[in-house]
């Protein structure tokens, strides 16, 4: 039976609306924080377009009756920082697992975060993106073991084969996500098993970079590894 939810959100960013306004509705300033994508103000699937203030984008009914609809209200502060406030709500068709609120909601949250800290730390560096995934459901504790010790601020070193060494901080940790910021770099894994998904890894980087896709390979190749050392430890 098909069922509404709505899921609210509200956060504290370091930059003025207009800086947040980029970032959420602007091809560039969506890749840095979020997956990159294009918001045409003129499309039937953007309700409201009012910058720096108001953005309500609504996706058309699926086969199954499932809708979304994605509301960010952006208020200034003094000392140059926003509030945004954002609601992500719509109906849930028969087939959508009961863990998809949750999942969801605890997605928002990791994506908000990266969004401030993407505004903190890389405001106004051009962002590249790559995103890959394990072979296989399940290693979440594979994963962590490799990149042992796991804990909110330590020093993570990963070994990308052909990518180079990435040191990073653990800047995001909870049972399903695990964040690290470098220098360059906000990288996110995803833990998916709950909806019969593999691992996921999603890599912002900011400056030049030659090719995405081959980061993105990379990526893949190292998360196959992972799971492989994993399975035979």
């Amino acid at each position: 039976m098909a069922r509404e939810f709505k899921l609210p959100k509200e956060i504290e960013l370091p930059a003025s609306p207009e800086e947040v306004w980029q970032a959420i509705a602007t091809g560039p300033g969506l890749a840095a924080w979020l997956m990159p994508m294009e918001i045409d103000p003129d499309s039937s699937e953007v309700a409201e377009w009012d910058p720096p203030r108001k953005l309500t984008i609504r996706t058309p009914a699926a086969e199954d009756g499932s809708t979304n609809a994605f509301e960010y209200l952006i208020e200034g502060r003094d000392g140059g920082t926003s509030v945004l406030r954002f609601v992500h709500s719509g109906v849930l068709g028969d087939d959508w697992s009961d863990e998809y609120e949750g999942m969801t909601s605890s997605g928002w949250d990791m994506y908000l975060f990266t969004l401030a800290q993407y505004l903190r730390h890389f405001h106004g560096r051009p962002a590249s993106y790559a995103e890959a995934q394990a072979p296989a459901v399940g290693g979440w504790d594979r994963l962590h073991r490799l990149l042992a010790p796991v804990r909110l601020g330590g020093q993570v070193t990963i070994d990308l084969p052909g990518g180079g060494r990435i040191r990073g901080e653990v800047d995001y940790l909870t049972e399903q996500f695990i964040g690290l910021r470098t220098s360059d770099e906000l990288i996110r894994f995803h833990e998916r098993s709950a909806i019969g998904m593999p691992i996921a890894v999603s890599d912002h980087h900011y400056g030049a970079l030659a090719d995405p896709q081959q980061r993105a390979e990379r990526w893949q190749h190292w998360l196959a590894a992972a799971i492989d050392q994993g399975d035979q430890a």
